[in-house]
């Protein structure tokens, strides 16, 4: 056996993971919308390898390893609706909770929402009164 052959085989192994239909998973077909899973794939690998001698001439050896492994999680689901075209025909359904930093944007969107929309309610009365003042005035 080469050193080499670990390691080339563990290659081959990982990128067989790694295939395209594994990131994007068998497409589920209804009657009315097209669902095509997506997955995130994690992927560590590592090799060694080495020889030494011993304490007489004809002794000593070498050996070679190595390793890998994978992680697929599911994230989201697309969602083809058949009978809609352009963007309101797609949804995407995440699979996974939003992380701290997520929840936090979509409460300080939530936030910001309502301020712009007090803001604008403040203008149009605002406006409102400059103009029913201006008219008093004539």
């Amino acid at each position: 056996m080469e050193i080499e052959d670990p390691i080339k085989t563990t290659v081959e192994e990982l990128l067989k993971v790694l295939a395209t239909e594994n990131v994007i998973g068998e497409i589920i077909e209804t009657d009315d919308k097209v669902l095509v899973p997506v997955t995130k794939m994690g992927l560590a690998f590592g090799a060694g390898m080495g020889e030494g001698t011993g304490p007489s001439a004809d002794s000593g050896g070498k050996g070679a390893g190595a390793g890998g492994a994978a992680g697929i999680e599911p994230i989201a689901i697309v969602v083809v609706f058949k009978g809609l075209s352009g963007p309101t025909g797609v949804k995407v359904l995440p699979l996974t909770s939003p992380g701290p930093i997520a929840r936090t944007i979509g409460e300080i969107g939530s936030v910001v929402l309502d301020v712009v929309k007090e803001q604008r309610e403040s203008m149009k009365t605002g406006k409102k009164e400059k103009k029913e003042a201006e008219e008093g005035e004539k």
